[in-house]
């Protein structure tokens, strides 16, 4: 079982939670969502996202990636435009948070 946030996934049942509500997540979401939360506060690059939930190492792909993570940020409310659970450093990679992140720290 791995919990960041209010977030809380149990990867041998499949199934994940958000504040104590079970989330209804595609195989694939669940898969990203698996990845980053299992080393949240870490930074995870697209290419090892790729490599892990699509299993591909094309870049062409990556696109995949952005459409799912949007699903994704959906289905846990997290805002895209400011991210409290799964934030992009750009030209790095993501990161699931393990607090939320003050809004104008740097």
């Amino acid at each position: 079982m791995f919990t960041a946030q209010d977030v809380r996934v149990d990867p041998a049942g499949r199934r994940a939670w958000r504040d104590g509500v079970e989330l209804e997540l595609t195989r694939k979401e669940f898969d990203l969502l698996h990845a980053l939360i299992s080393r949240a506060g870490d930074l995870v690059t697209r290419e090892e996202l790729m490599r892990e939930v699509w299993q591909t190492d094309f870049w062409s792909s990556s696109k995949t990636l952005d459409v799912h993570l949007g699903w994704l940020r959906r289905k846990l409310g997290d805002d895209p435009r400011a991210p409290g659970l799964i934030t992009t450093v750009r030209g790095r990679g993501l990161r699931f948070e393990t607090v939320t992140p003050v809004v104008g720290a740097s």
